[in-house]
């Protein structure tokens, strides 16, 4: 597993911000806190419930603990119902805990505790911090490939022939460069997913959330993408959290987190399979 207490990683531009050390910075912030060695995100009691009608309330969580070191690539798996997208939703910052009467919900990431910023401070942590890769794509149609990814450095303040050039990098990372100008309708679905993995790394996050990123694609294209993501963890140090059903997604982490019912029944089940093989590089394919 990649120390980037050490240093930033050259080979992906030397971003001075993966020098960051998240164990110095939580001693700094929070002498108590209980946590992993080299932890990326801690949380504590995280409560969700959705409200069906007038009188229908439906837990999601329940309470949920949860520690990601950095570096990991997790799974969160469970059956339909069992709390893990909202989990995920919550960590990426997308949705906020309850905050209802009971234990304070805590969700530190990178040393500051989420629960206590503004929405306009989480949101700038979100396109700054954070990549995302859903099982749609969510990609805008009338966009090309490049353009989808540049509207990731956009929102993070990048802009013009920066923006261009991040996104160019990345798309040859990936290995469809030649095929910056397509737009969606235009590539393969293993092709769009990894358009969208190139926009979820173009600012360089320290944590990727990815929300069944294989599940629309068939198992050629699902290995690819899968691969992608493993290739970037293990060679640039991202930490990588995945919402799967599949369970050889599952093996291919570092541990597999399983939810029923709204809660964490497992922290770190040892997945059944090997993981593959980490590529040498990502791996360019035809559509």
């Amino acid at each position: 597993m990649t120390d980037l207490r050490i240093s930033g990683d050259a080979r992906f531009g030397g971003d001075p911000r993966l020098r960051y050390d998240p164990v110095t910075q939580f001693d700094t912030d929070r002498k108590d806190f209980d946590m992993i060695t080299n932890a990326l995100i801690e949380a504590r009691d995280l409560r969700k419930t959705y409200q069906l009608g007038k009188r229908a309330a439906v837990p999601a969580l329940r309470g949920v603990d949860m520690s990601i070191g950095q570096g990991e690539m997790v799974a969160i798996m469970g059956p339909s119902g069992s709390g893990k997208s909202t989990l995920m939703h919550i960590l990426g910052l997308l949705h906020a805990p309850e905050i209802n009467g009971g234990p304070r919900p805590e969700l530190w990431f990178e040393g500051r505790d989420m629960t206590r910023l503004s929405e306009s401070e989480r949101t700038k942590i979100r396109a700054e911090r954070m990549g995302f890769v859903f099982q749609s794509f969510n990609l805008v149609p009338t966009l090309t490939a490049q353009e989808n990814v540049m509207l990731a450095c956009n929102y993070a303040g990048l802009k013009g022939a920066k923006a261009q050039a991040a996104a160019e990098h990345v798309l040859r990372l990936v290995g469809l460069d030649d095929r910056a100008d397509h737009r969606p309708a235009e590539l393969s679905g293993g092709e769009q997913q990894r358009i969208a993995t190139a926009r979820a790394l173009v600012n360089r996050p320290s944590l990727v959330l990815a929300d069944e990123p294989t599940g629309n694609l068939d198992s050629t294209r699902a290995k690819e993408v899968l691969d992608l993501l493993r290739w970037f963890n293990r060679e640039h140090g991202q930490t990588i959290l995945l919402v799967t059903h599949d369970q050889e997604v599952g093996a291919a982490c570092d541990r597999v987190v399983h939810m029923r019912d709204g809660l964490v029944a497992d922290h770190g089940a040892v997945p059944v399979m090997p993981p593959a093989a980490v590529p040498q590089a990502p791996i360019p394919s035809a559509a």
